[in-house]
């Protein structure tokens, strides 16, 4: 999105107002114990940050994130950071955010989301992926917009350990097996999210004939996800419709492997948000 003179002088006006409503109860959401279980994995189609101005996309992704127990610890893994071999944020309080987006209001630049420090969560991870995996920290990089700008929603506290983790191929296989190596990740009340989008094309947003189209890839991805169809999901560009059309490069659909490795039954995915903005879907996922 280019940045345009007229746009109003304060964006991320509707996260604002959603801050203001809600963060009594943000901060009064009930931690994860062990009694409640392992939390489900997600996958978060993200958007830019002019998600930060739909009220109705915030309210949902608050909603969602209120209907679980908080989490101990975040980890995600971004379409924005595909970095081999393995990486993690600088876990550090203080680290700044990257701001990984060009042409939007210079007020996006000035987002912050200080969370608190992740050095015990990032040990954790690099422990779980060592022995598979070389792992690197990177000592300038923060979140990215993949990361911060959901996260700032659900958790607009900023009270849980976030580290974001390199996405260190596009194979889907690939991603699926990393995520299988942070699925016992889960059972310690930590968070596992792949973040990406169901549907990624500029091309829809300014030809509004690909709706169609997008739906097409949506109603399919949605149709195996119901029945826990790894192999179809992974062999996407063969097998689903508009693939090409739906995800011309394929950073932000992969994320979706990573999020059923990280699960232990693929078939339980519930649609936890279900609406197409920009003619792209945002379908949005929990898996137990």
């Amino acid at each position: 999105m280019p940045y345009d003179p007229h746009y109003p002088e304060s964006p991320a006006g509707a996260y604002r107002a959603l801050v203001s409503r809600v963060l009594p109860e943000a901060y009064a959401q009930r931690l994860w114990t062990s009694d409640d279980g392992a939390l489900p994995a997600l996958f978060v189609s993200h958007g830019a940050p002019p998600t930060l101005d739909d009220p109705v996309w915030l309210d949902d992704l608050f909603t969602w994130a209120q209907s679980m127990p908080k989490p101990r610890g975040v980890v995600i893994v971004s379409a924005h950071w595909e970095d081999a071999p393995l990486a993690v944020t600088n876990p550090a309080i203080g680290t700044p955010l990257y701001y990984d987006f060009t042409g939007f209001h210079p007020l996006y630049y000035k987002l912050l989301y200080p969370t608190p420090d992740a050095t015990a969560l990032a040990r954790r991870v690099v422990g779980k992926l060592a022995e598979t995996a070389e792992v690197h920290q990177h000592a300038r990089r923060g979140l990215d917009h993949g990361a911060f700008i959901p996260l700032m929603a659900m958790y607009p506290a900023a009270d849980v350990p976030v580290v974001q983790l390199s996405m260190p191929s596009l194979d889907p296989v690939a991603l699926f097996s990393l995520g299988q190596r942070l699925r016992s990740l889960r059972e310690e009340g930590v968070l596992v999210i792949g973040s990406g989008f169901m549907t990624h094309s500029f091309e829809a947003l300014r030809r509004p004939e690909l709706a169609g189209p997008m739906r097409d890839f949506d109603a399919w991805a949605a149709e195996a996800l119901g029945r826990g169809d790894v192999d179809t999901l992974a062999d996407y560009r063969v097998k689903a419709p508009c693939a090409d059309v739906a995800h011309p490069t394929a950073e932000h659909f992969v994320p979706l492997l990573l999020t059923l490795g990280a699960a232990d039954r693929p078939e339980t995915t519930i649609t936890a948000i279900d609406r197409m903005v920009g003619n792209n879907s945002i379908r949005s996922i929990q898996v137990a």
